[in-house]
């Protein structure tokens, strides 16, 4: 039994898999993309301390710039910036986004392209370990605070030391949980910077003044935006009707094809689980930096 599709106008063939009839206790298994190959260049990573942050003032952190083998000074670079930084760029994780990026580098599915692997701020001095963490206030938060913080005080840093190219089609973004909405509402407000969007499982029902883009988008202008979405059909609050993670989820999804955005929604199962974006990573990549010129419907 196959499954088809059209891409292109070519057929694409999809293995039977059956469906598990356990949707909350599923485990995707990572593809080759994922893992370290034979032959497959390994890029450098750098890390790096931001103890003096004029955007959040008292907060520390670290972020890592991953730079690919085929890194040439005289070729700007793209760019992708990832939140949750140390666990995007964990080789033992689910996304292992150096891994990643070698491999789809290497075979030349993605542009060369430099990752910033940043993590969300801490206060030292503040005891209580929940007190303590930034990053709801960074993330959830639907102002242009974060994405300013970024391209004023993290990117400068990056520029400094390697060339990337000033074309914003070629500048994505990537998060998850409130990562994922950090990501789609620092290019909303910033497609001047970032036009490129990965999101998983985003905690959109998490932002202080609730969920504002299924109201938004078709009001909006359409902006330059291709965004890859994944959800799970056991999120957060699956079936509740408040806090639901899912169904926020599917409504701003809904409002994006409506407004004739290019987007793409993965819906797997699984609960609030970084495993099924990770797995996904290397497709989400290929997908968002596909050639602006791919036919738009269903590449």
């Amino acid at each position: 039994m196959t499954s088809l599709c059209k891409l292109r106008g070519v057929t694409t063939e999809i293995p039977f898999g059956p469906l598990p009839s356990d949707q909350s206790d599923v485990r995707y298994l990572h593809g080759p993309d994922s893992t370290v190959q034979e032959g497959v260049p390994t890029g450098t990573i750098t890390a790096f301390e931001w103890n003096d942050s004029t955007a959040y003032p008292g907060t520390s952190r670290k972020f890592w710039v991953y730079v690919p083998a085929q890194y040439d000074a005289l070729e700007p670079a793209s760019l992708m910036v990832f939140q949750d930084g140390q666990f995007y760029l964990s080789p033992d994780g689910e996304v292992r986004g150096a891994i990643v990026l070698d491999n789809l580098i290497h075979r030349g599915d993605i542009p060369i392209t430099i990752g910033v692997f940043v993590d969300p701020g801490v206060f030292e001095d503040v005891e209580d370990p929940d007190d303590r963490k930034n990053r709801n206030a960074e993330y959830d938060a639907f102002d242009d605070r974060y994405v300013n913080f970024l391209l004023d005080e993290v990117i400068p840093e990056v520029t400094t030391r390697w060339a990337i190219t000033d074309d914003p089609d070629r500048w994505g973004i990537c998060g998850g949980s409130s990562g994922g909405n950090c990501a789609l509402t620092a290019a909303w407000l910033r497609p001047d910077a970032f036009r490129r969007v990965i999101c998983c499982l985003s905690s959109f029902v998490q932002m202080p003044d609730g969920n504002p883009y299924p109201a938004l988008i078709p009001e909006a202008p359409r902006k330059p935006l291709r965004i890859f979405m994944q959800a799970g059909h056991r999120d957060l609050y699956w079936n509740e009707p408040e806090w639901n993670w899912l169904a926020n989820n599917l409504r701003v999804a809904a409002a994006l094809a409506e407004a004739e955005y290019d987007f793409r929604l993965v819906l797997g199962d699984g609960g609030h689980s970084p495993n099924h974006g990770g797995v996904l990573m290397p497709d989400a990549l290929r997908w968002t930096f596909r050639p602006t010129g791919a036919e738009q419907t269903g590449a």
